[in-house]
């Protein structure tokens, strides 16, 4: 039997949307304690992504990049592999929302919805994607929602780019798979966080019904999406693809 840690990421290189605050930031310090060779943050931001590196170590580093331009997309490739090698793990987790009934949607305010989570993410992988096929070996985890799986209102936009993610989950596993290359999805349920606190502190009754449908009565935390994102990436799950792995304490199928 190997004495290899089946859980161990050492040799990877990770890249991260949306990695410099939350469920990215949670991701990255798990991958990097599972021993990832180095963790690329990407995001829009570069004052949030410059604190979020200073606080892990260093093998951590960060780009700034809105990956819906997705014209400038081959450019961020094509550079970031030159400073860093190319990723051997991609984690499509940036998203942004719009947050209103659907019949007060504008199309651009939709499309602003569907390029970061759908758009962006294709464009990303179709980038580093080859490089993965050649060698036969690499993992991409894409950051779905529990808006897929249950009526919300309100988020239109982001429950139909979600479930497009997930769709592309299964798309691209019967593309990849038989190259080495493995694709999943984390759907997390509701994440603790200082956005979510205040919500539920200036609304009692959505804190009631979040808590009232999760078997678990409590919040998930951002390092336990970290974990199954570790698991998903590891040679631990090398036989895992094409899979939705929901991390939110039963609220999916909760009563």
């Amino acid at each position: 039997m190997s004495n290899v840690n089946p859980y161990s990421m050492a040799g990877e290189t990770a890249l991260i949307t949306g990695g410099g605050t939350g469920i990215g930031l949670g991701i990255a310090k798990c991958m990097l304690k599972a021993g990832a060779e180095k963790v690329i943050l990407v995001g829009r931001r570069e004052e949030v992504l410059a604190k979020a590196s200073a606080e892990l170590d260093e093998r951590a580093c960060y780009m700034v990049q809105d990956i819906a331009n997705i014209t400038e997309i081959e450019d961020f490739s094509q550079k970031l592999v030159s400073e860093h090698g190319a990723p051997t793990c991609l984690v499509h987790n940036a998203g942004v929302n719009v947050r209103k009934p659907s019949v007060e949607m504008s199309d651009a305010e939709f499309m602003s919805v569907f390029d970061v989570h759908v758009r962006g993410s294709l464009a990303l992988t179709r980038a580093f994607v080859p490089a993965m096929l050649e060698r036969r070996s690499g993992s991409i985890i894409l950051i779905g929602s529990m808006a897929a799986l249950m009526g919300l209102p309100n988020v239109c936009a982001y429950s139909i780019a979600k479930s497009a993610m997930h769709g592309m989950v299964y798309s691209l596993t019967s593309e990849y798979a038989p190259h080495g290359v493995r694709v999943n999805a984390i759907l997390p349920g509701w994440i603790e966080s200082k956005m979510a606190l205040d919500a539920f502190a200036a609304d009692e009754a959505r804190r009631e019904k979040v808590f009232g449908r999760t078997p678990m009565k409590r919040l998930g935390k951002a390092e336990e999406v970290g974990h199954a994102a570790v698991f998903l990436a590891a040679p631990a799950a090398s036989f895992v693809t094409g899979a939705l792995l929901t991390v939110d304490g039963g609220a999916s199928i909760g009563f």
